[in-house]
């Protein structure tokens, strides 16, 4: 088993106390919620750790994987610059799932990128890791953009992430950084709309049920209106947990600034080819 777990976490600058300046405290429930996840995947010792994000490089036809043997990044733009944090790639890892990728159809690899410096999606869950404990000159990392393909195509890149994982033999952690809605509170960044709530309450229910049919297919209008940042990355992770018995655990929900925050935990207890959720979206879509 070479896929330990995965998690689906938020990753609002905010809650870091250098950027929040007090602020964090609103939302104490994420924080708490980050803290144990970071314990867990410490404790859990993986080779290597794949973080998707929505604000990595993105293309509609094409997931950028980042190029390169190392990346840093900080939170200057945030005004934060003190939070800087530094990570290594697995680059035989990022080879083979680029060849893996396109000799099975879907458009995946290093090219494109515009700027190698890691994005606050991917810098929030690595600064928990990085207080957790985590030893980052012996873990090596992934970070993957997403893409404007369709839900099938993500699955299907998370079922070729997992079997890279395998035939590497790597133990392989799977963080799918994404914030809901943005759309929860008259008084937020971006207003309210109905289907705010809707889409949170719909992702959190399919989330903690591992029920990720109904996660894959869920309505474009809710999701467009409700201006949501993470499901194609939960899509991908929901992919590299293909035919896995997992055991969901919500560990916190919170939506104070207008925008959804949301943790759930993924156990794997073994296989279940009943969860074989490619050929049910498929058969969905028939």
């Amino acid at each position: 088993m070479s896929i330990l777990g995965a998690v689906a976490v938020p990753h609002p600058p905010i809650i870091l106390p250098e950027v929040g300046r007090g602020e964090e405290e609103k939302i104490s429930a994420t924080t708490n919620a980050y803290k144990e996840i970071a314990r867990r995947i410490v404790e859990l010792k993986p080779d290597t750790i794949i973080i998707t994000s929505p604000h990595s490089i993105m293309y509609s036809d094409y997931f950028h994987i980042s190029p390169g043997e190392a990346a840093t990044g900080n939170m200057a733009q945030f005004r934060a610059p003190q939070v800087a944090l530094a990570i290594n790639y697995d680059t035989d890892f990022v080879r083979k799932l680029s060849t893996d990728a396109m000799a099975q159809g879907v458009s995946a690899g290093t090219l494109g990128e515009r700027n190698p410096s890691l994005d606050h999606g991917t810098m929030i869950p690595l600064r928990f890791l990085q207080q957790a404990g985590l030893d980052f000159s012996r873990v090596k990392f992934l970070r993957i953009g997403l893409s404007g393909m369709s839900a099938a195509v993500h699955y299907k890149f998370g079922q070729i992430i997992s079997q890279v994982a395998d035939d590497l033999g790597r133990k392989t952690f799977f963080i799918a950084s994404g914030d809901l809605s943005h759309k929860l509170k008259a008084d937020g960044p971006y207003g309210f709309v109905e289907e705010g709530p809707q889409f949170d309450s719909q992702v959190m229910e399919n989330l903690g049920g591992a029920d990720f049919l109904k996660l894959l297919t869920m309505d474009n209008k809710i999701c467009n209106r409700a201006a949501e940042c993470g499901l194609r990355s939960f899509w991908i992770m929901a992919g590299a947990l293909d035919k896995k018995s997992v055991r969901a655990e919500k560990l916190s929900y919170e939506g104070t600034f207008g925008v959804g925050y949301g943790i759930v935990w993924f156990d794997i207890e073994g296989d279940d080819a009943d969860r074989n959720f490619a050929y049910q979206l498929a058969k969905f879509k028939t």
